[in-house]
């Protein structure tokens, strides 16, 4: 495993497993077994992905010291404030079974995120949480936290992939020390993601997949990337990508699939806005 390391020194796992859409306690309970069993430390989860208790519930059946495990989670547009999310913290925290979080991102940049980040701050001086971030800010909305929070974002997780790569945001991010983290990695399989021909064709001179190609490209970009799959002999595949290097030239290949643009979702649009808040 590569890793990166963090402003305030942590070190996280460059490469770890999202838990996005499995609801199903049990389902994601085994997921995660599964993906602990193959390698992976840094699990991603949120409070809206309602299966905190599962993440929780494999680690702690792994047997593994907690440690080993570098955790996140995130806070929801409806427990933002100081208030509210000091409560959901406390929630995640028990749900979790652990007296400390790694992370804790602001899922979305909407409602009073500016009291949440003032009580994850809080938590971070108590040692509840070793590090503190967000999760889909833009560029602006990113240096506004960054210039007037007490202590400045230290991840941000943002939709990234090889058709919407994130450049200049990464810029950005690296200007005001915040280390960029991909969700959907994988574009959830759009634009015939997994078929893609210079993803295919460049795998093929490594022995790789497309996935495996699209992952190795953002680690090599300093990326920290959270694949979701429920099939272990899929985690597997996307764990073993560190055995092998792009060239430039498959760089610059894969950089010109860049559409700059989200293939999901816009956080600027109003509709967003209102979808979001009631979700």
């Amino acid at each position: 495993m590569e890793y990166v390391t963090l402003s305030n020194g942590l070190k996280m796992p460059i490469l770890g497993f999202g838990v996005y859409q499995v609801p199903d306690l049990a389902e994601c309970e085994r997921a995660v077994s599964d993906a602990i069993a193959v390698g992976y430390r840094l699990i991603d989860t949120a409070q809206a992905y309602q299966n905190e208790e599962a993440v929780g519930a494999a680690i702690k059946k792994s047997g593994l010291a907690r440690e080993e495990f570098f955790l996140t989670t995130k806070i929801w547009i409806s427990n933002a404030g100081y208030e509210k999310a000091k409560a959901s913290l406390d929630e995640s925290l028990r749900k979790l079974q652990t007296d400390y979080i790694d992370l804790v991102l602001i899922h979305q940049p909407f409602n009073d995120y500016y009291g949440s980040y003032r009580a994850m701050e809080e938590y971070y001086k108590a040692g509840k949480i070793k590090a503190i971030g967000v999760s889909n800010f833009y560029p602006d909305r990113l240096v506004d936290l960054a210039l007037f929070a007490e202590i400045p974002p230290m991840v941000n997780q943002v939709e990234t992939h090889v058709f919407n790569q994130q450049i200049e945001a990464q810029k950005v991010n690296s200007e005001y020390g915040v280390q960029l983290e991909s969700w959907g990695p994988f574009a959830e399989g759009k634009n015939h993601f997994f078929t893609n021909e210079t993803l295919v064709t460049i795998g093929k001179q490594y022995g790789k997949s497309a996935a495996q190609v699209a992952l190795r490209y953002l680690v090599q970009r300093g990326i920290v990337a959270i694949p979701k799959s429920v099939h272990k002999e899929r985690m597997a595949q996307n764990f073993d990508v560190f055995d092998f290097t792009l060239s430039d030239d498959d760089m610059d290949r894969i950089r010109q699939l860049d559409q700059k643009t989200s293939l999901f979702i816009d956080h600027h649009n109003p509709e967003t806005v209102k979808f979001l808040a009631n979700y």
